[in-house]
């Protein structure tokens, strides 16, 4: 048994527990000063506080240098695995089109799926993983990533079976979510209910059959699939035995948040243009807002009501939406500083929506997520004295080491 000590920790903070922390849970962190943190191989064994150091010997010790320590970040919603990019339409968004123009256009996602169909699995696999160890050294321990760019049974197998390779390959943990209905493709168009139908009666169920996937998500959207298609397509993965995500009033609301309460979704996703009664709907489901600032702010579109979302009782997470389309960024410690300035949540507020809340809407809140006895070693030491400094920095990485499973990788 290999054990691992971090020492001379200024301040240990973490939220607590294995569940979605909601309302005035929101914002509870512990706080443990003058810190130590006992590792064996890859588990949580001991924390002390005080200046009190675990007792027996250690084969490593990490000096934190009376930084601030953390549990891993966890990015609860990217766009990992895709073909090409998209930097030609920022002309055609000054220009004045916006996100739904430019996917009746022909791009925006349409535009990556070509891309990512004529991408080998191999190409798609080593970029990814470049994306990830990006991801790492910004204390990103572990994430989920969507299919989405293949919209045909061939290439949405490719994507899974890469994101099926990153997790196994890679020191991160990362969840796959099908997300098969993130655009009607080409050779579909005005075709929506059928190409719902393909989904829900040919490829879903061998997505399940081969365990490619978790999750299941959709995007329900003006001009992309709506509440009815939405609800077949969620229903049929529910009854496959997926868990249930929604991408849901990202620009119009049309019923999505609603539908992830009704149906009990872990999560629904940006929830821009969310009104009341989706909110409610939420709350009485124990629906998970994964929120997206760094899309708002790569959009220029305003930020969602995160505020009202906390005092509705709805737990809230905070993701980076990497994608090479409308968020072109994996920082999540920009979306950190976008969640304390736009969302106008506190620091504690904030750690509790990039590690356990999002941890829990991607089914590790179990391992991930907290840094407890018992729990998984991810924990970041951070080049601040505090979390207030996190959200107040922004365009620096300030996270100085990241540790893995109890392994130092940054």
């Amino acid at each position: 048994m290999r054990r691992t000590l971090i020492k001379n920790i200024g301040c240990l903070q973490t939220p607590t527990g294995s569940y979605s922390h909601k309302g005035s849970k929101q914002g509870a962190n512990e706080k443990y000063m003058d810190a130590c943190v006992a590792i064996e191989d890859s588990k949580i064994s001991e924390i002390t506080e005080d200046g009190k150091v675990p007792d027996g010997d250690f084969d490593e010790v990490i000096d934190a240098g009376g930084n601030l320590v953390t549990p891993g970040l966890v990015d609860g919603h990217t766009h990992l695995v895709f073909g090409g990019y998209r930097q030609h339409e920022i002309a055609m968004k000054l220009a004045g089109a916006g996100y739904l123009d430019i996917l009746r256009a022909g791009g925006g996602i349409l535009d990556t799926v070509r891309k990512t169909r004529d991408a080998s699995e191999e190409e798609l696999y080593e970029k990814s993983r470049a994306f990830l160890d990006e991801m790492l050294s910004f204390g990103v321990t572990s994430c989920e990533a969507k299919s989405g760019y293949g919209l045909d049974p061939e290439n949405e197998i490719k994507m899974l079976n890469v994101i099926g390779q990153l997790d196994q390959k890679h020191v991160m943990d990362v969840a796959a979510t099908f997300m098969g209905a993130h655009a009607i493709p080409p050779e579909y168009e005005g075709k929506g209910d059928e190409y719902i139908e393909m989904m829900c009666n040919e490829l879903m169920p061998q997505v399940r059959e081969q365990g490619l996937a978790e999750f299941c998500d959709i995007f329900c959207e003006d001009s992309v699939f709506n509440a009815a298609q939405s609800r077949r397509y969620l229903e049929k993965a529910r009854e496959l035995g997926f868990s249930l995500k929604i991408h849901a009033d990202e620009i119009e609301a049309i019923g999505g948040s609603q539908l992830a309460g009704e149906l009990g979704a872990v999560s629904a996703e940006h929830l821009i243009a969310i009104e009341e009664d989706g909110m409610d709907a939420m709350a009485e489901g124990g629906t998970t807002a994964m929120l997206l600032p760094a899309t708002s702010f790569y959009l220029d579109k305003t930020y969602a009501p995160a505020r009202t979302m906390i005092e509705k009782g709805i737990p809230v997470a905070i993701a980076s939406d990497f994608n090479p389309g409308s968020c072109p960024s994996l920082n999540l410690q920009f979306a950190i500083n976008l969640g304390s300035l736009k969302y106008r949540m506190t620091p504690e507020e904030v750690l509790t929506a990039v590690t356990i809340n999002p941890a829990c809407a991607i089914g590790r809140g179990d391992l991930a997520g907290t840094v407890e006895p018992g729990k998984q070693a991810d924990l970041v030491i951070w080049d601040a004295p505090d979390f207030e400094m996190v959200c107040y920095r922004f365009g620096s990485n300030l996270a100085k080491h990241v540790i893995k499973k109890g392994v130092l990788v940054k």
